[in-house]
């Protein structure tokens, strides 16, 4: 059930997460996260994946090799993880209701973005399935952007897509899957719109201006956009 959302001003211009919530990457995350551990002997399970959600790479990292006690840095948990990742995230599939969310924003002319923790490399590997809808966005802003000072739970990518857009931040929507992201979004001082992940627990998402379960339960209308009829 979709938690009741508030009333909302018209919004100017939409900034999507990737991992997660346009793309269906976090399964492959905790496959390969599980790998690395086992061959430590560790079990990487939700009482860990839920407080990586939505962290970049290097913070994810330090935390995955502390609470798993590790016996390896945190360079070379991303070092091992790499080529399991390049193998797999070419294959990763949209989540329910994306292409469809994107291609309605673009027809309609409204300013859309991509704001990721992903490196701009893993981005291009996830896409590869996507490539003609991902490329309708007007801006894709990745964690290693050169304008990009720190990555989620901080404000700079999204900070970084609005003014890119054009757009002020209070007249942005975003969308996240995870805690961190929802964070990032309202300490730009934009509406944060939550589709976490089946496993995670709504009272961490206390701070965003709504929850809904799915892309697909989105009604532009409510908040000033065009009107779109989903199938």
């Amino acid at each position: 059930m979709n938690a009741p959302l508030k009333a909302f001003g018209p919004i100017k211009a939409v900034i999507f997460d990737m991992d997660g919530l346009l793309l269906d990457t976090e399964g492959i995350y905790t496959e390969v996260t599980s790998i690395i551990a086992g061959r430590y002997g560790r079990t990487f399970d939700w009482s860990v994946k839920q407080n990586i959600i939505g962290r970049g790479a290097s913070d994810l990292a330090n935390y995955v090799v502390q609470a798993l006690e590790l016996p390896i840095t945190p360079e070379e948990f991303l070092t091992i993880r790499e080529p399991l990742m390049r193998e797999r995230f070419p294959k990763a599939q949209a989540m329910p209701g994306a292409e469809a969310l994107v291609r309605h924003l673009k027809a309609h002319n409204i300013p859309i973005a991509v704001g990721t923790s992903s490196s701009r490399q893993s981005f291009g590997q996830k896409t590869t399935l996507h490539r003609d809808w991902f490329a309708l966005f007007d801006f894709i802003v990745t964690a290693d952007d050169p304008e990009v000072g720190a990555a989620k739970p901080a404000p700079d990518i999204f900070l970084t897509a609005a003014r890119r857009l054009g757009v002020a931040p209070k007249d942005c929507l975003v969308f996240e899957d995870s805690p961190f992201g929802v964070t990032a979004a309202k300490a730009a001082g934009m509406t944060a719109i939550a589709i976490p992940d089946a496993a995670m627990a709504d009272e961490k998402y206390a701070h965003a201006d709504g929850i809904l379960r799915s892309l697909k339960a989105f009604t532009p209308s409510a908040f000033g956009l065009p009107a779109l009829e989903w199938v």
